[in-house]
């Protein structure tokens, strides 16, 4: 069994007569890539500046590599590497001394920390740009630079709080393999991100926050299974009657049934051959129709549904 590497018990913040975590507990094992997803003002940062021991809380607990977290335990903060959403490197130095400064933080050994800074420059692609200075970078090598100088010092557990924001599609998918990588390397790490897509794609387990509570935890499978929704059918057409539409919402199995923008779109909530019966019912009724397609849930679907909010429209 995976030994426990953050273990959060019974945690509490307040500010004043706002309670931002609310007896909020999370335990991730070692190896995994933990999702913490929630709304804006769900309580992902405060719980990450109290597992950093940036911020005092009220009550509870937090122990990390089964030790009791302090601000203090300097022995603890230097197997943590931790890339924040705001970019932070400085901008007077170049990509290959920001790196170095920052290794410099946790690695004396100046041959070793050479060997670790080269190590970080290839692992996020910035061999060419290691003179550049950060004003001189894309906002995608930028957030490169911001990974490499959080992960050079070579980790335990890396927090990574929106690593991808605002970043082209190409930089995207670089840092995505790259954090499977660093996870493959031996890392645990826990990711935040409004991209639904990235949490679906790399996270082995995933928590759902609001209003400083989780709501629920699991495998993306897990939570898609909590919901009601299990399939969106979607057809393409012109119009449909009243009365063809009426006996779609009767199916078994349909607790939706909607026509809007030139498209009906039913969901289900379990059931087989659903499409069956709704395009029999269609052709019954010689309705003329184009594309069909069937989506089963995503882990956006299970945040609408769990919190009323989608979480891109949180902001």
């Amino acid at each position: 069994m995976s030994e426990t590497v953050v273990k959060i018990e019974n945690l509490v913040k307040r500010y004043k007569d706002l309670i931002a975590l609310d007896h909020f507990s999370l335990e991730i094992k070692q190896g995994e890539i933990f999702g913490l997803l929630g709304p804006n003002g769900s309580g992902k940062t405060t719980t990450i500046n109290c597992l950093l021991s940036l911020l005092a809380f009220d009550k509870g607990t937090i122990e990390i590599f089964g030790k009791k977290m302090t601000p203090d335990s300097y022995d603890i903060k230097r197997d943590i590497g931790i890339i924040m959403q705001n970019v932070a490197v400085y901008d007077e130095l170049t990509v290959g001394e920001n790196i170095d400064y920052f290794c410099g933080l946790y690695i004396n050994d100046s041959k070793k920390r050479k060997e670790y800074v080269e190590e970080a420059i290839r692992f996020v692609g910035l061999e060419e740009f290691r003179k550049f200075y950060p004003k001189k970078l894309s906002g995608g090598l930028l957030r490169r630079l911001n990974i490499a100088c959080g992960i050079a010092h070579k980790p335990k557990l890396i927090i990574l709080d929106e690593p991808t924001v605002a970043v082209d599609p190409q930089s995207r998918n670089k840092i995505l393999e790259g954090i499977q990588q660093l996870n493959k390397n031996g890392a645990t790490i826990i990711y935040t991100s409004h991209y639904m897509e990235e949490v679906e794609q790399i996270c082995t387990r995933i928590a759902i926050m609001d209003k400083g509570k989780k709501i629920a935890e699991g495998t993306n499978e897990e939570l898609k299974k909590m919901i009601k929704n299990s399939e969106t059918v979607n057809i393409d057409m012109f119009m449909i009657p009243e009365n063809a539409l009426s006996e779609i919402r009767d199916l078994p199995h349909v607790y939706s049934a909607e026509f809007e923008n030139n498209v009906l779109q039913v969901k289900c909530d379990g059931g087989t051959h659903n499409l069956i019966r709704i395009l029999s019912i269609l052709q019954n009724h010689e309705l003329k129709f184009g594309r069909v397609y069937s989506e089963l849930p995503t882990l956006n679907d299970v945040f609408l549904e769990i919190t009323g909010k989608a979480l891109r429209d949180s902001d």
